[in-house]
């Protein structure tokens, strides 16, 4: 049976690589394109972004964070998409959240990268979304990586129909 998780250096790579991309394909963009949406029920590439925001606090800093430093921790459950109405990441300007979004990811590779083979198999338990789940410092990071990569080729999507637009 194949593994059902990304290999350790592809997840850093793409974590690696989100930053930059977000970078390359925002630059020259105006704010308005930023905040233009494919289509009323879309989001736009800032809404986007600030969804991966999100994420990464949920994911990277709670998650990922909270099982290194304890071991075998009882995490409760956060939701994204819940934690962003706690933030002003959907009204940032985009340039100094991305500034914020880098330096946050240096800091989580930082800890990643350093990593024994054996600490991505650190486990917790998720409580607060249905029956107790046990976890892996892995199968989050994978899943980070995973949900990062469709995001950036929905944002490549909403970038190249702006660029046809103009």
């Amino acid at each position: 049976m194949p593994n059902k998780y990304l290999p350790i250096d592809q997840i850093l790579t793409i974590l690696k690589g989100t930053p930059p991309r977000l970078a390359e394909l925002t630059a020259g963009l105006t704010p308005s394109q930023l905040q233009t949406a494919p289509n009323a029920d879309a989001w736009s590439i800032n809404d986007i972004f600030a969804h991966l925001r999100a994420c990464s606090d949920v994911w990277g800093d709670y998650y990922i964070l909270t099982i290194l430093a304890q071991d075998k921790p009882t995490i409760k459950a956060k939701n994204p998409r819940t934690w962003i109405k706690s933030t002003d990441y959907l009204e940032q300007e985009f340039q100094l959240s991305l500034t914020a979004f880098t330096n946050q990811r240096e800091k989580l590779l930082a800890r990643l990268e350093s990593l024994q083979p054996t600490d991505w198999t650190r486990t917790n338990t998720l409580i607060g979304a249905g029956k107790p789940l046990e976890q892996t410092l892995l199968s989050h990071a994978d899943g980070m990586a995973r949900h990062e990569r469709a995001h950036l080729k929905q944002i490549v999507r909403i970038f190249n129909a702006l660029q046809t637009a103009s």
